[in-house]
């Protein structure tokens, strides 16, 4: 470390507040030890519940065909197209599998918490479970009665089997790496998996000699779930490309080469399963109302056909609950939740629902009036539309063949379009491995359910797939909702930054260590940005930092290693500081040190939701508020969001003057200095600052309920850099999806945009540099040696002349 720079880094540990606990979403099923994103594993491995069905099993003599749907499992009589519910109750049933003599089926069983195997006697309901403190998932009989399934006991997913009801369990592999979908073959001689370490590996296993072999590997597959044929000579698998996926047929015996079965009828076929007598594959897959139907296809090839449920036997009477959502007397968009008398979530007929992974509630938007299905008893509704109003529940009896009218008048506690605002959310995925493909247009409803007024949905690779790009272009621009696509650029060892308002794209999208392509390209992360820059676009960092305090050991090894460097070099337009998958408040620490730079870095905000998986959060839960003065369309949003006439927030909405200038202005130097916040908020919010070049000098209670409140007082400024104002902590309930409620204002600057204070510039020095060093050696290690990074190491020589220049 530099001299100067651990002389200072002892002034800045004085100055830094003691971190607490992470705010970004970590889990909310059991973690897996190992799993630094699990929300890929929840998105991916866990099951996904729709109004049509999903996982579909074949009865061992081919007349039925089980599978779940509405979060229960059905049995559908394939002579008849009649399906009955076999099951009931609070808790939501996935991914049957039939017992060798077809008197019982086993599942999964999700009380949004946790899951576990559940194994019911059709005749009688009897039903026995396996359970542990961790994850069960993916059950599967062997001819024997054998129940195989996988099991997180031990931190993290293998497959284990239980011989007999109340058998111990026994371990069946033991890997690094998860292991999921077992499936035996008839004559119990071999199982088919799916391995994933360090990509997604199809394995078969030899269970007499123990002996495995892996059939098919990618990086990162995706809503694959192998089986096995009943001859045990066949596995077909899902498969992943660009766009679409489709089912593929490989040799057990030799895998050296693969066969398309089916691309579906749109190129989303799913969960496929073996009739019994190996002549048919089932499978599951999404129409355009993304509501699951079932097919299936002769597994020679051929033509796939609809297998067709005729008839919902739900064995009790139900009913139909009407909602109106409104403003005044107005129908508006909404989000809205629905459960029955035991708790159990209910879903209209088409659209898709999806679970949010903050609340463990399944929601889904209404247009404004929708009608959903539902057992006969007790029914609660809760609605609500965008982070500004607070929700709105009513719980209703509904009577059988009844329809019950439910209207839930939504108040927002702010109006954004009065005051002049147009609100966004800059960061997320359209389409990223889910199980549905959604078009731009889609989003229209999602946004105004929302009351989201802008959109740019970036465009990025799932490892080497390079998704999105036939979107790119697609522009909505008459009136809000506003949508234009942008570009995520994913060298993941230097960091995420994403671009908007570019023509064209930035190839490479990916490169650096971890990639086996472009894995020794010495490019920093400043040529994106620069890239975007040229063609009057403008760039910065995507969800920066997991944790509270970026300038501690730890802190310092999770940050994008090239973010510092473009940060004191002036590289970055914006930094998102508010998503879900980062720390509001250990980000914003970071970003209070560009700024005392000198740089003008605006703020930008991002869900990061993938929207085509189930289990997700909606888009706009967090979200930058921008003052356009009432101007609706880009190139205005644009220029007030590069001059920091906003805030970024997860719920609370802050509107704060100093010196009775707005963020974004700038204000006289000298004396006293007035200022004012008024916070609106739906949610919770435990406490407000107001922070002077990154200190607080100021703090006050927040709202302990929805509503408004103002505050007051004068503050001695000096003469240089910048005040603003920000809301932390507050639990989380709807309309928010955030771990705790957060909000902050961009700076008013102090005599000009840019100004610093020379205390403050030494201080900034201070903490980044240690920052700076600790990412360099990452380079000098990842890289093989300063030879192989020429480029790079030359940007961080720069920075460092930088800071030497701010600490004198």
């Amino acid at each position: 470390m530099p001299a100067f720079h651990r002389a200072l880094f002892a002034l800045a540990a004085i100055a830094l507040a003691a971190p607490s606990a992470d705010a970004q979403w970590t889990n909310r099923y059991p973690k897996v030890a190992g799993m630094s994103h699990h929300v890929y594993l929840e998105g991916y491995d866990l099951p996904t519940m729709n109004v049509g069905p999903t996982d579909p099993a074949v009865s061992p003599d081919g007349t039925r065909v089980a599978f779940s749907a509405r979060g229960w499992i059905w049995v559908l009589d394939l002579a008849t197209g009649r399906a009955r519910r076999v099951t009931d109750g609070a808790a939501m049933d996935f991914r049957p599998a039939w017992s060798p003599d077809g008197t019982q089926l086993a599942f999964v069983r999700d009380d949004t918490r946790d899951t576990w195997i559940v194994t019911r006697t059709l005749a009688s309901g009897q039903e026995s479970r396996i359970d542990t403190p961790t994850l069960e998932l993916d059950p599967a009989f062997g001819p024997d009665g054998t129940l195989y399934y996988s099991s997180a006991a031990d931190g993290t997913p293998d497959l284990w089997k239980v011989r007999a009801p109340g058998a111990a369990p026994e371990r069946v592999t033991s890997k690094r790496g998860n292991e999921f979908t077992p499936t035996v073959s008839r004559d119990g001689a071999t199982l088919l998996y799916m391995h994933k370490l360090a990509g997604d590996r199809v394995t078969v296993r030899n269970l007499t000699t123990g002996n495995e072999r892996e059939l098919v590997a990618e990086r990162i597959v995706s809503q694959s779930r192998p089986a096995i044929s009943p001859d045990g000579r066949t596995a077909v698998y899902g498969w992943a490309l660009d766009e679409r996926y489709e089912l593929r047929l490989v040799s057990t015996d030799d895998p050296s080469t693969t066969v398309r079965l089916t691309t579906g009828a749109r190129g989303l076929p799913l969960s496929p399963a073996w009739s019994p007598d190996g002549r048919h594959v089932y499978f599951t897959e999404a129409g355009a109302d993304e509501v699951m139907r079932l097919y299936r296809v002769p597994s020679v090839g051929g033509n796939a056909e609809e297998v067709r449920v005729l008839a919902w036997d739900w064995g009790q009477p139900t009913g139909t609950v009407r909602i109106t959502t409104r403003e005044g007397t107005t129908p508006v968009a909404s989000r809205i939740a629905v459960s029955d008398g035991a708790g159990h979530p209910a879903v209209p007929a088409s659209g898709f629902a999806q679970f949010a992974l903050q609340h463990g509630r399944i929601f889904f938007y209404s247009p404004g009036v929708i009608d959903v299905i539902v057992p006969a008893g007790q029914v609660t509704v809760g609605a609500v539309r965008g982070l500004t109003t607070a929700e709105a529940s009513q719980t209703v009896t509904v009577g059988a063949g009844a329809v019950v009218e439910v209207s839930l008048a939504l108040q927002h506690v702010w109006d954004s379009r009065a005051a002049g605002f147009l609100s966004a959310d800059h960061h997320f995925h359209l389409n990223y491995g889910g199980t549905y493909t959604l078009e731009p247009d889609d989003l229209v409803g999602f946004m105004r359910g929302e009351n989201l007024d802008v959109a740019t949905p970036v465009v990025g690779n799932l490892h080497n797939r390079f998704e999105e790009q036939r979107h790119w272009g697609f522009t909505r621009t008459s009136a809000p909702p506003l949508i234009q696509f942008a570009q995520e650029v994913r060298s993941h060892f230097l960091g995420h930054v994403s671009l908007l308002n570019t023509k064209t794209l930035f190839w490479p999208w990916i490169w650096g260590p971890g990639y086996q392509v472009y894995g020794a390209d010495d490019r920093p992360n400043g040529e994106p940005l620069a890239f975007a820059r040229a063609q009057g676009g403008f760039g910065g960092y995507v969800h920066p930092f997991p944790d509270r305090d970026p300038f501690s050991v730890q802190g310092r090894k999770e940050l994008p290693v090239m973010l510092a460097v473009d940060g004191i070099l002036g590289n970055l337009d914006w930094l998102e500081v508010a998503c879900l998958w980062s720390d509001g408040l250990g980000t914003a620490a970071l970003w209070y040190e560009f700024l005392n730079l000198g740089h003008a870095v605006a703020l930008e905000a991002g869900t990061d939701v993938m929207t085509n998986y189930y289990r997700t959060m909606a888009v706009g839960t967090t979200r930058l508020y921008v003052d356009t003065k009432g101007a609706a369309n880009f190139t205005d949003y644009y220029a007030n969001m590069r001059a920091g006439r906003s805030f970024v927030t997860s719920g609370p909405i802050l509107l704060f003057t100093a010196g009775g200038r707005s963020p974004g202005d700038a204000l006289p130097v000298g004396g006293n200095t007035p200022w004012e916040l008024t916070m609106h908020s739906a949610v919770p919010v435990d406490t407000v600052d107001i922070l002077v070049n990154g200190e607080v000098v100021w703090s006050a209670a927040g709202l302990s309920a929805p509503g408004t409140k103002t505050y007051a007082g004068t503050v001695a400024l000096p003469a240089g850099g910048w005040i603003a104002a920000r809301a932390r902590g507050g639990e989380p309930v709807w309309p928010s999806m955030s771990a705790y409620a957060f909000a902050h204002t961009s700076p008013v600057w102090i005599g000009r945009v840019g100004s610093t204070d020379r205390a403050a510039m030494r201080r900034a020095a201070a903490r980044l540099g240690p920052v700076l060093d600790a990412a360099r050696d990452q380079v000098v290690i990842a890289y093989g040696g300063e030879a192989n990074a020429p480029t790079i190491l030359a940007q961080f020589a720069a920075a460092h002349a930088r800071l030497e220049a701010a600490a004198r």
